[in-house]
């Protein structure tokens, strides 16, 4: 499957950039800055692209490219830092701005270009750096330029350089020149589609499983249930689903598993209860990473045993995808901070026998979402609001204890409940409640209390990877914390989180 390869080199929209070239129906792959041009030469490789990224070209220890991309004969095209390296690496010149340019600005076209085909001359994008080419290297010309630079767009042949960032929505046009790049420069088709994957995964996971067994996590939720769904559709009976009862799930859950999977879809699925194990390796854990790290080894031990009881089992399917593994690994070796671990990715203990089976971990949300349509699965499931894996516990800020999971799950019931009575549940991301750390002063029937404070949190968002938190209507809001307080024991007051994606994450711990 042709591809286009996005060489990271730390910008914070390199996830984005992978985006916008799927949603050009074209697959993008993100890979280390530094990987050589002959591991390169062995995809299916139509094009590179260079994303932004926080270091100087000139600077001591900066991130750098195999030289050798240049002689691959592929496009390539540079964003922001990119660019400079583009500008560096050929023998142009990169030196500090005098002005820093962040934010809204203006370009002229100057050259007609296929990246700006179909494009007027003067064009809004979105900038961010500080430094900027002074000089291009030879055979280079300027395509665009801005008000605080004369290159702020360059080309030679079939290399192209920006100085904005096309991937953003604050560039309008920014999806019309990555088209023209991947369909018009590197003349890619428009393959890339979720019936091609679901064919090309089901002939995988065939060739990959063969005979053998598969033994696959569900929790639930959109990601498990896809990959359930469509490991069952290529082996069949060879799949067996264990449903671990955590006792962090929401209200209904396990019920509801039950009579979806086993009853209505014809999988093999068996549950196992799990709840006083998890609850009494988590007592008095307050530290976020710790409750993930607990719940993930434990998690795994379930399944060692459940294994063990169920007979011989070679893989072990997650529903392992794109977000979860660029927010638990610092993408491409950069010095990337780590935002949090997710229980399903970093491997398994060497003790087990398992291989991972993860057909989805190149898929975002919304893809993940598409397979599951595509698949014939209903729309409570599939348009289901994402969970996290170590479920109810990373929204108990603090100790996990029986008391506290009650009012956190119930509070969670309520607010889901209100949100499908509103019809805004489908047209929302995330939508939950959090139990914070704290507790208020009110008054109750003429008494005095003092008692838990919970948080909404709803956010709007396209694959998680940036969110905006949702303007809920005020009668909705009174609603639910009216609701919240009158019928959760244990809750005086409800707030709302208006926080976003970044500097916020989107779940609290």
């Amino acid at each position: 499957m042709e591809q286009i390869v996005i060489l990271d080199f730390g910008s914070q929209y390199t996830q984005v950039i992978a985006r916008r070239i799927r949603e050009c129906q074209v697959f993008s792959a993100i890979l280390r800055c530094d990987t050589p041009a002959k591991e390169l030469a062995k995809l299916p490789l139509r094009g590179i692209i260079l994303s932004g990224g926080p270091a100087s070209v000139y600077a001591k220890g900066a991130p750098q490219c195999d030289p050798g991309i240049w002689q691959l004969g592929v496009p390539v095209l540079g964003i922001c830092y990119g660019m400079q390296l583009m500008a560096h690496q050929l023998g142009g010149k990169v030196e500090p701005g005098d002005k820093r340019e962040f934010g809204h600005a203006e370009i002229n076209i100057t050259t007609d270009s296929t990246l700006f085909r179909e494009m007027l001359y003067e064009q809004k994008v979105w900038m961010s750096h500080g430094d900027k080419v002074t000089k291009l290297p030879k055979g280079f010309q300027t395509v665009a330029k801005s008000g605080n630079s004369p290159y702020a767009a360059i080309a030679r042949d079939q290399f192209f350089g920006i100085q904005f960032h096309p991937e953003v929505h604050h560039t309008p046009n920014g999806k019309q020149i990555i088209s023209n790049f991947v369909h018009g420069i590197c003349g890619c088709g428009r393959n890339w589609t979720m019936k091609s994957f679901i064919e090309h995964s089901i002939a995988e996971i065939r060739a990959t499983v063969g005979k053998e067994r598969v033994l696959l996590g569900l929790s639930g939720g959109v990601d498990s249930s896809v990959a359930a769904a469509l490991i069952h559709k290529a082996i069949g009976d060879q799949l067996l689903c264990v449903f671990v009862d955590n006792g962090l799930i929401r209200k209904g859950e396990r019920e509801g598993v039950e009579k979806l999977f086993a009853g209505g879809l014809g999988i093999r699925l068996q549950t196992e209860d799990a709840s006083k194990v998890f609850l009494n390796r988590l007592k008095g854990v307050t530290n976020p990473e710790r409750k993930r790290k607990i719940i993930g080894r434990t998690f795994v031990e379930v399944f060692d045993k459940a294994a063990k009881r169920a007979g011989k089992f070679k893989f072990l399917g997650q529903g392992t995808t794109y977000p979860d593994v660029i927010e638990s690994i610092p993408i491409a070796g950069n010095p990337a901070a780590l935002i949090k671990s997710h229980h399903n990715v970093g491997g398994l203990p060497k003790r087990m026998k398992f291989q991972l089976l993860e057909p989805m971990r190149a898929l975002f949300k919304d893809e993940v979402r598409e397979v599951g349509t595509q698949l014939g699965l209903p729309k409570e499931m599939v348009w289901r609001q994402p969970f996290p894996g170590p479920g109810l516990a990373v929204r108990i800020l603090g100790a996990i204890t029986p008391e506290r999971l009650a009012i956190t799950r119930e509070a969670d019931w309520i607010v889901i409940d209100e949100m499908k009575k509103a019809g805004i549940y489908y047209k929302v991301w995330q939508t939950f409640a959090v139990l914070l750390p704290v507790k208020t002063v009110g008054v109750m029937g003429d008494e005095r209390t003092y008692d838990n404070v919970i948080a909404i949190r709803a956010v709007e968002s396209v694959d998680g990877m940036t969110a905006d938190w949702v303007r809920l209507p005020y009668d909705l809001l009174a609603k639910l914390s009216t609701r919240i307080i009158n019928e959760v024991k244990g809750v005086n007051r409800v707030c709302l989180d208006i926080s976003s994606k970044p500097p916020s994450t989107i779940e609290w711990e």
